[in-house]
Order: C-alpha cells, then structure tokens, then sequence
C-alpha cells in the first residue's frame, strides 16, 4: 500500500510539472495569442483591403477558416493549460484568450466550458471580470436565452436603428447593478455607443429613412 500511495504521489507531482509554465513558455504563448488576435480582428471586422474584392461566400468561408483554426488552438491551449488567467500569460494575453474564445460561436460547448473555467479566475481577481460578462452574455445568447449583462446586441434596422439587447434581458430592474459589479458603464451609455458606431456604418441606409443622426436613448 506504501508503495502504490508513493507511485500515486509522484503521478500527481509530474501531472503539475506537465502543465507548469515557464518563463520561456508563458513568452511564447503571448506572443502567439497575440498574432492570432491580429487575424480575428480581420475576420471580425468589415472586409478591408484585399478582402473587400471577396465575394459574400468567399468572405464567410474566410471567417469560418479564420475562426476555426483559432478554437482548436485555444482549444489545445485550454485543455493544457487552464484557462491562461493573468498569472499565466499577463493582462493582455488573458484579454486575447478570451477574444478568440469569444469568438468561437459555433463551438457553444467549448465557451461554456471555458466560461465555467473563468467564473473561477474571476473570483481571485486573476481575469478580467467584464470579459467574463461578454462571455456568459455570448453564451446565453448562442442557446437563444435572455442575457444578464445586455452585451450582445442587435439593431432595429427598419426603424430607429437602435441597439437593443438581443433576446431581452433576464433582470431589466437591476441591470445597471449587475453591470457595475462587473466593471460596466450604465446600459443605456453602452446601448448609445452601439447605435452610433452602426449608425455611422449604415449611414446611407439611415438617411434614406430620414434619419440624419443617430437615434440615442435619453
């Protein structure tokens, strides 16, 4: 029995050795979350440069290669790693983790299971705790529920061009609260951001409707 409880403390000891980062690894690892961060924001912005020539299908299939070599990556890192709190990769690498995972909408089970992973980061002060409210926002959103936050939005395109929470909400009365235990701005102020920047975007779709400025929440 001494002997096996001795194999068992030495298997525990090189499972924590495996998955150790050193200084060399954790420098790596930035690094290269923050090249793929630099892809995703291409795939996650409005055709430019040379992709402004693709064709709809072509720019989809873009995104959807973009995004998917992205989450298995993340995916290889998550799984050896953890989620890469500040401890592991600092502010910024832990902010690019959580962008690329983000931004895995069609792998819902993966966001969950990293948002589980962060709720616990969180609580140490070791992730950014409005990038965990994007996130359980997301994956509210991804399974067709209400949001707790109200990050996630949509447009009313054929009227007022406003930014609304997509789905709803689930607490409307206490969101502001909720939002500022997460270090968020009032709603409203973010509903407002949201509407001006699409409506700088589809301006001439909104002036053709008669609406020269953007139609903010007072």
């Amino acid at each position: 029995m001494k002997s096996i409880a001795l194999i068992l403390g030495a298997s525990v000891i090189l499972a924590g050795c495996a998955t150790r980062l050193t200084a060399d690894k954790q420098a790596s690892l930035k690094n290269e979350l923050a090249e793929m961060v630099k892809n995703d924001q291409v795939a996650a912005s409005m055709p430019q440069g040379k992709y402004k020539e693709y064709t709809k299908e072509q720019w989809t299939s873009f995104k959807d290669s973009v995004f998917s070599s992205d989450k298995r990556r993340v995916e290889a890192m998550f799984k050896k790693y953890g989620f890469l709190g500040f401890d592991k990769v600092g502010k910024d690498g832990s902010n690019h983790f959580w962008l690329l995972v983000q931004h895995c909408d069609k792998y819902p089970a993966f966001q969950r299971k990293v948002l589980k992973a962060m709720d616990k980061e969180v609580k140490k002060d070791n992730a950014n705790a409005n990038n965990y409210a994007y996130l359980y926002d997301r994956v509210k959103v991804n399974a067709g529920k209400k949001q707790l936050f109200g990050t996630q939005v949509t447009y009313e395109v054929n009227t007022t061009g406003r930014a609304i929470p997509k789905f709803g909400l689930t607490d409307s009365l206490h969101v502001d609260q909720l939002r500022k235990q997460y270090n968020l701005g009032p709603l409203k102020e973010y509903l407002n951001e949201m509407t001006a920047m699409h409506y700088e975007m589809n301006k001439d779709h909104y002036q053709k409707m008669g609406i020269m400025t953007p139609k903010l929440y007072e």
